[in-house]
């Protein structure tokens, strides 16, 4: 198992619109494709109020790349993605990292 921490860096004011646009076409499709959410977190205190953190569970990098590649040219995701920007893009910036455990018995 690996897990994925995934950082985006709204545009100023956009951060409500990310949130509406996971709640009603991301994660329904996620769901569909077998992605696993382990959850999503905004910053109550620290640097960036206008960032939004969220985990992903994997079975394998493979695993990841098929359904992330499957995610991103579903056409359901592509309609939701261009008809929440008609003024530009929502997210300023994305990172991620992939993680594995580090200490043995501290994950599900």
């Amino acid at each position: 198992m690996i897990y994925e921490l995934r950082y985006y860096e709204c545009v100023p004011g956009k951060l409500p619109m990310v949130l509406k646009r996971f709640e009603d076409h991301a994660l329904p499709i996620w769901n569909e494709l077998g992605i696993r959410p382990l959850g999503f977190w905004t910053t109550a205190i620290g640097e960036n109020d206008q960032s939004l953190h969220y985990m992903l569970a994997w079975e394998s990098l493979a695993d990841r790349e098929a359904k992330w590649q499957a995610f991103a040219m579903d056409p359901r995701w592509q309609l939701a993605k261009r008809l929440s920007e008609p003024a530009g893009p929502l997210v300023a910036r994305v990172r991620n990292s992939i993680l594995i455990p580090a200490l043995q018995g501290t994950t599900t």
